[in-house]
């Protein structure tokens, strides 16, 4: 059965949909969808970490990323190929304040997030970060991706190990010195100190709303551009939540 979205859930979400598709004056969105594909369209192979982890076989391995709403950056994560769940919910605040609520005021600490638990043998985590740079969200906007304005839309990449700190420090400086963007990249790297699953409703949103015009126009784009851009690391079967509970 689909689940319901709160009431209080659509007008948080519409109210800025509407605006931007307005603003856009009926453009496709790829621009401001949370897509750094101003980079991607500039470099035919947008580039791989040069640290990073080994593919080897071992235990799943998880990454929590924050980079806008999580509708959009879990469908394209549930896309990628090694990518055997990936969750939507809370990271960087306190667990007695992680419900959308109250993280939608902007007050908690937290950043919307995703928990991608990932097979080391067919994606490393320098991978993981490359699609979340080139297609997953614009890493140059500040506290805000697309219409989705709050610092609970910051970018930010949580580290759960020190290798993890020092793979994504690394791919930052060199995204930097390579100039892919015009502006400078503002990605957070912090240590995770919990992650939060989210709400039913939000978890796999994108396959079971793919008609709400909030998804049309910000995170469609998403999984076109992952789809074009890298496609070697797309998997056209997605790794859903409902199907790995």
């Amino acid at each position: 059965m689909r689940a319901l979205i709160p009431q209080s859930s659509i007008v948080l979400r519409w109210r800025p949909a509407l605006a931007f598709c307005v603003l856009a004056a009926g453009l496709l969105c790829a621009s401001a969808c949370g897509v750094s594909s101003r980079a991607a369209e500039a470099n035919a192979s947008f580039p791989h970490a040069t640290v990073d982890s080994v593919k080897a076989a071992g235990p799943l391995q998880t990454a929590v990323l924050a980079g806008g709403c999580f509708w959009g950056t879990q469908a394209v994560f549930e896309h990628v190929r090694g990518v055997k769940r990936v969750m939507a919910g809370y990271a960087g605040g306190p667990q007695n304040a992680a419900t959308y609520a109250q993280v939608s005021t902007g007050r908690t600490g937290h950043a919307e997030s995703i928990q991608i638990t990932f097979d080391p043998r067919e994606v490393s985590y320098g991978e993981i970060l490359r699609v979340f740079f080139s297609v997953a969200h614009d890493p140059t906007e500040l506290d805000r991706q697309g219409p989705d304005v709050g610092t609970q839309y910051r970018s930010v990449i949580f580290y759960a190990a020190a290798d993890q700190q020092r793979i994504a420090l690394a791919y930052i400086a060199q995204l930097q010195h390579a100039q892919l963007f015009h502006r400078a990249i503002i990605t957070r790297v912090e240590p995770l100190a919990g992650f939060y699953p989210a709400e039913g409703y939000h978890q796999d949103f994108l396959v079971r709303h793919p008609y709400d015009p909030y998804i049309i126009y910000n995170d469609l784009p998403k999984l076109s551009n992952l789809q074009r851009v890298l496609p070697d690391d797309y998997s056209e079967r997605p790794a859903l939540v409902a199907q790995s509970r």
